[in-house]
């Protein structure tokens, strides 16, 4: 049995992780204008999960920097990495205010599961760092 692929898989595999990856893109870029603009839902969601409201400008300038990273594909592992940290913050604030478990707790996992699926089928590089094809 051989590990090979179709080529018409490989050639398909950077698109369909460019489709993947703008799904969390789309909605990171969202929030971060969000925290921009701070419409009366955004500034009360924040005090809400217990953060002043200081700190919603400084939080959109970071997610829009990461989010930034990730698109550029040479620094798309950077940004990859800066977003799964900033996910993990927004996990860790979910757990301390007792919210909803799969609506909201792990609403953060699973865009982070959608930036690292996205960019793992659109890096060649990435994929042979983790080849779970040969497991």
């Amino acid at each position: 049995m051989t590990d090979a692929v179709p080529t018409a898989d490989v050639a398909r595999r950077p698109w369909a992780g460019y489709i993947i990856s703008a799904l969390p893109v789309l909605f990171l870029l969202m929030d971060a204008v969000g925290k921009f603009v701070q419409p009366e839902p955004v500034v009360s969601g924040t005090v809400e999960l217990g953060y002043s409201e200081s700190v919603i400008l400084p939080l959109g300038v970071l997610l829009l920097a990461c989010v930034v990273l990730y698109v550029i594909p040479r620094t798309a592992v950077l940004g990859a990495i800066l977003l799964t940290g900033y996910l993990g913050g927004a996990v860790a604030t979910h757990v301390r205010v007792g919210s909803p478990t799969f609506t909201h707790l792990l609403f953060p996992v699973y865009i982070g599961i959608l930036l690292w699926l996205g960019l793992y089928l659109r890096s060649r590089k990435l994929r042979e760092l983790i080849p779970f094809g040969s497991l």
